[in-house]
């Protein structure tokens, strides 16, 4: 009985595989068709795989997406966004482990409500605050780089202190006192002991808000809007869509292009993913 449970459980998992990786599959062989055979034989097995790479360099050279500004643009938010959500977080968990206060718990614990907020709640007056900043003090947040990071920030800071924090709590205290005791100063310790030992929770904090970020379409809509100079892949890919809506053979492979970078991360790093969730959740 023992055994045909297995078989069931693996049938299954196999049926739930073949769901995730449907759309990316439809994606990808439609990608290496014409406009009239993706709306004639989407399912079929394309005859000439040579056409994506024609349908590649048709978006990347099309004035409408802008597929080379905005893959720039969605690099610099998404890589200047990770080094922020990776670096403050992780001080921020240390300082928090490490003091033993009720207002570094209650602080702590405002990190974990905020995490059940929903994003729609706050996205509209995010906006309004935005505006309310550039009439007192002259500082521009809406349409720039500033104010799509700024953002991710806010949203992203308390998943990476929860995570930080969990993970050094199970860093044993005593080599912090041993690296103290060599006379290494309390930036020190962090930077040399503490913040090498967090590669795992590193590597998982990088995918978890890279996919987000990468893929995010709502909030780089409210802070860049449409036909800004700046714009991520998922908005040109949007303008190009609106734009093309006839072309369904270069809109799925403007998708594909802009899947394929979070893609090859995910399969690079997904080891250390699951070391660094498995053992925050355990230290946590």
């Amino acid at each position: 009985m023992k055994k045909y449970s297995i078989y069931i459980f693996e049938a299954l998992m196999l049926l739930i595989l073949a769901v995730f990786l449907y759309p990316f599959v439809i994606v990808f062989i439609n990608s290496a068709r014409d406009a009239f055979s993706v709306t004639q034989y989407p399912m079929r097995i394309p005859a000439n795989w040579g056409q994506i790479f024609i349908n590649m360099r048709s978006i990347i050279t099309d004035p409408n997406i802008r597929y080379g500004s905005s893959f720039i643009s969605s690099i610099l938010i998404t890589g200047l966004s990770l080094m922020i959500l990776t670096l403050l977080p992780a001080q921020a968990g240390w300082v928090l482990v490490r003091t033993k206060t009720r207002t570094s718990q209650l602080i702590f614990f405002m990190f974990v409500a905020s995490m059940v907020i929903p994003f729609q709640i706050v996205m509209f007056p995010l906006i309004t605050w935005f505006r309310t900043i550039y009439e007192v003090t002259g500082i521009k947040l809406l349409r720039t780089y500033t104010g799509i990071i700024l953002s991710y920030l806010g949203f992203g800071l308390a998943l990476s202190v929860f995570m930080y924090h969990g993970f050094i709590k199970g860093i044993p205290y005593e080599l912090e006192e041993a690296a103290t005791i060599d006379g290494c100063s309390r930036p020190g310790v962090f930077y040399r002991i503490i913040f090498p030992l967090l590669t795992p929770t590193h590597a998982t904090i990088c995918i978890l808000h890279g996919i987000w970020i990468w893929n995010d379409f709502l909030l780089p809509l409210l802070v860049l809007g449409k036909g800004n100079r700046i714009q991520t892949l998922p908005l040109a890919v949007a303008n190009f869509a609106g734009a093309c809506v006839k072309q369904g053979d270069l809109i799925l492979t403007a998708i594909l292009l802009a899947m394929i970078p979070v893609i090859i991360l995910f399969l690079i790093a997904q080891k250390k993913i699951i070391k660094g969730m498995v053992a925050g959740s355990i230290k946590g």
